[in-house]
C-alpha cells in the first residue's frame, strides 16, 4: 500500500526501528502482527540497506504478511562497515558505531515522510525505538500525529537501568540484589553518550510498548509503572510479538530442521550468540572441545558479528580444531549461514539454548519453552541472563559477568552442557521452562493478557 492509497479516515502506523538486527526484527514482527490482525496500514521506515536486512532475515514471518508492509527507504549517508575485532576482550560491537552515527542523520527525511502521511490520513501513529527518539522528534509539530516508544529490552532490565540511573533502590530480595550483575563494561562510553543524547526527545511520546508478557514480568511491569508514574505515560505489555504459532515455516528444507527431524525429543542443545558477538580462535577452540567432551547433541551457529552493512565484505572463515566436524558428525551440526532460530527453538528435538541473552533470543526461547545456558556478552544481556536464571529459574549460567574477560575453559562448557542436557537439575529447569512457555503462548491468544493489551493499544490509537 503506497501513501497515495491512504484513506482520509484511516489511522496510519509508522515503524521507525534502530538499525541493529535485534531491533529491526522486533519492529518488523510488530508491523506484521498489527497489519495482519487489525488490517491497518503499516509503514516501516529506514535506510534501504537496513530495510533489506529486515526483509531477508525475517524468520518465521509469513511472506504474505510482510507483503502488506510498506517499506519506505530513506537515503542514508555512506558509512564505514569494518569487520568486528574478534580478539577484543570487550565484546561490545564498537565496529558498528559508524552505521549508528549515520542513522542519526535521518531526522529531516523522516520528518518529511511524517508530513506527507499526515496530510493524507486522520492520524499518524509513530512507533519507534527509544534510540531513534531524536530522529522522530518532528512528530510533535504535527497536530494529527503521536508517538510511542517500543522497548526492545526486557522490562526488568529497563526497570533496573532507571533505578540505577536515578539512585533509587531496586525492589528485589536481599540475596538476589547481592548477585545482580554490575553495569560495569556493558557498553562503550560513546554508546552511553548516544543513549543519553536521546533522552531530551523522549518526553514527546504518548506511551510505551513492551515486547514482554505479564506472565513473564508482571511484577516488574508494576514496579516500572511506579518508578515512572510522574511521567504520566501509558504502558502496554503486548509481547511476545513474534509469531507464537508457526503456521509459516520459512524453509522446510533447511539443513538445521532436516537434521533436527532425525534427533530424539528434547535432546539437542542449540548454540548461537546472536548478531553482535565474535569469538577469538582460542575461545572457539575451547567451545568446540567442551561440546565434544560433553557428548551431547548440538547445533552450533558459528558466525562473526554483523558488519554495519551486512551485504558488504567477506565473512571470516573460522577454523575449528582439526577433524572436529568429522568426529562429531553423528551428534553435532555446525552451521555457518543464517539459521532459522525461532523454528529451531520451536522444534520438539531442541532441549536447550546456549545464548548471549539478547532480548530477542530470550523471548523466543521463553515462548518456545526452551531453557537457557546464559553467556551474556554486553549491553542488556547480563541483566537478561540474571532474569532468566535467578528470577524465572529457567536457565544456568556459563560464565559469571565479573569474569567476562577470562577465557571460558572447555571443562566449564562441558559441565554446563551436561548439567542442562543430561541431569535431574536440567530436567527440572526444562520442566519450568516448558510450563512458562505454555503460559506465555496462551497470553497471546484471544482473551490472553498480552492479546488484551494489544487490543487496548489498537483501540487507543484508533479512538
Amino acid at each position: 500500500m503506497d501513501s497515495s492509497k491512504l484513506k482520509q479516515d484511516e489511522v496510519a502506523i509508522v515503524m521507525v526501528p534502530f538499525p541493529g538486527q535485534g531491533h529491526l526484527n522486533q519492529l518488523l514482527q510488530l508491523a506484521c502482527l498489527i497489519s495482519s490482525s487489525y488490517n491497518l496500514p503499516v509503514y516501516y521506515v529506514g535506510s534501504a540497506t537496513h530495510n533489506r536486512q529486515a526483509r531477508v532475515r525475517a524468520n518465521a514471518l509469513n511472506p504474505l504478511d510482510i507483503a502488506k508492509i510498506q517499506f519506505h527507504d530513506i537515503p542514508t549517508p555512506e558509512f564505514a562497515s569494518p569487520p568486528p575485532d574478534f580478539n577484543s576482550l570487550n565484546k561490545f560491537p564498537a565496529h558498528l558505531e559508524p552505521s549508528w552515527a549515520a542513522c542519526m542523520l535521518m531526522r529531516e527525511p523522516i520528518a518529511s515522510f511524517f508530513h506527507d502521511i499526515s496530510s493524507k490520513t486522520r492520524r499518524v501513529v509513530v512507533v519507534h525505538d527509544s534510540l531513534m527518539s531524536y530522529n522522530v522528534q518532528d512528530v510533535s509539530s504535527l497536530s494529527n500525529a503521536e508517538s510511542y516508544i517500543f522497548n526492545c529490552i526486557s522490562v526488568f532490565t529497563l526497570y533496573c537501568l532507571i533505578c540505577l540511573s536515578c539512585g533509587m533502590s531496586i525492589q528485589l530480595e536481599e540475596e538476589l540484589l547481592k548477585t545482580l550483575p554490575s553495569l560495569e563494561g556493558i557498553m562503550t562510553d560513546e554508546i552511553r553518550e548516544r543513549g543519553a543524547s536521546q533522552s531530551p526527545y523522549m518526553d514527546i511520546r504518548s506511551g510505551d510498548i513492551h515486547n514482554t508478557s505479564r506472565v513473564i514480568e508482571g511484577k516488574f511491569l508494576d514496579l516500572l509503572v511506579e518508578v515512572t508514574s510522574t511521567q504520566n505515560k501509558k504502558q502496554w505489555a503486548i509481547g511476545p510479538v513474534l509469531p507464537a504459532k508457526l503456521d509459516h515455516v520459512s524453509n522446510t528444507n533447511n539443513i538445521c530442521l532436516e537434521w533436527l527431524n532425525k534427533q530424539p525429543p528434547r535432546s539437542v542443545l542449540y548454540i548461537s550468540f546472536g548478531t553482535t558477538t565474535s569469538f577469538s580462535d582460542r575461545e572457539i577452540k575451547e567451545l568446540a572441545m567442551g561440546l565434544e567432551q560433553s557428548k551431547q547433541r548440538f547445533i552450533w551457529v558459528l558466525r562473526d558479528a554483523d558488519r554495519g552493512d551486512i551485504f558488504t565484505g567477506e565473512a571470516r572463515k573460522v577454523e575449528l580444531p582439526e577433524g572436529f566436524e568429522e568426529r562429531v558428525k553423528e551428534v553435532g551440526l555446525v552451521v555457518r549461514e543464517w539459521a532459522p532460530q525461532l523454528e529451531i527453538l520451536a522444534h520438539s528435538s531442541t532441549g536447550g539454548f546456549m545464548s548471549h541473552c539478547g532480548w530477542n533470543s530470550c523471548i523466543e526461547s521463553i515462548t518456545m519453552g526452551v531453557p537457557i545456558a546464559a553467556w551474556p556478552m554486553h549491553s542488556d544481556q547480563p541483566i537478561n541472563g540474571f532474569l532468566v536464571m535467578e528470577i524465572l529459574k529457567i536457565g544456568l549460567i556459563v560464565r559469571e559477568w565479573e569474569k567476562r574477560e577470562e577465557l571460558v575453559s572447555a571443562s566449564t562448557i562441558e559441565n554446563v552442557v551436561r548439567k542442562l542436557m543430561a541431569s535431574e537439575e536440567g530436567d527440572e529447569i526444562r520442566k519450568r521452562a516448558d510450563e512458562l512457555g505454555e503460559a506465555v503462548r496462551l497470553s497471546t491468544e484471544k482473551r490472553g493478557a498480552s492479546r488484551m493489551e494489544l487490543d487496548s493499544f489498537i483501540a487507543h490509537i484508533t479512538r
